[in-house]
């Protein structure tokens, strides 16, 4: 009875402790956003997604980890109006593009961190788009209660290759390049 009352004590005295040397705070989803921009031969696209959920973890006031989901269905376009807004927010919807039917989120979690000095973290994440899972390299910025990351991601390495030049030839001024660029604002 003895050793299990040190061997409860012990416990909660390591418990304790790692509850004081990492912190998780949740991402304050209603504040924060991720903005996108696709660029084809002719012009580009912008819009947002809206984030569902998601964390930062510090440790002695240093990012350690994080885990971010988009929701695909709010998907959005906010460079046009009228039918051409509803056609290409059902383009990217479509399967053809990001499928939110049936992948109606989109993960990111932090691999590996590196500190860069000043707030600012060299991050490898895996980002799952589509059920794919891919390594992707970004610097993370904190600053007070906010973040901000920006990202250029490859889409057809996610099944993504719709008007593809590096799929499909003779596309000429349809030609959608391959990589799109996500710029992501936090509150926590």
């Amino acid at each position: 009875m003895k050793n299990l009352k040190k061997i409860s004590l012990i416990l909660i005295l390591i418990i304790t402790f790692i509850k004081i040397e990492a912190q998780t705070n949740k991402i304050d989803v209603s504040k924060s956003k991720i903005n996108w921009v696709g660029k084809k031969i002719t012009g580009q696209h912008e819009g947002t997604v809206k984030l569902k959920d998601g964390y930062i973890i510090f440790k002695n006031n240093k990012v350690v980890g994080g885990n971010f989901t988009s929701d695909m269905k709010s998907l959005t376009n906010t460079d046009q109006t009228g039918k051409s807004k509803i056609k290409l927010e059902g383009h990217l919807r479509s399967d053809e593009f990001f499928g939110v039917d049936e992948y109606n989120t989109s993960n990111l979690v932090f691999k590996s961190i590196g500190d860069k000095g000043n707030n600012v973290y060299a991050v490898t994440a895996d980002l799952t788009i589509k059920g794919v899972t891919n390594p992707v390299k970004f610097d993370f910025i904190v600053k007070g209660n906010t973040a901000t990351a920006a990202l250029k991601i490859d889409r057809t390495k996610y099944d993504i290759k719709y008007g593809s030049g590096s799929y499909f030839d003779d596309l000429g001024d349809k030609t959608i390049y391959d990589e799109f660029e996500l710029n992501i604002d936090l509150v926590f």
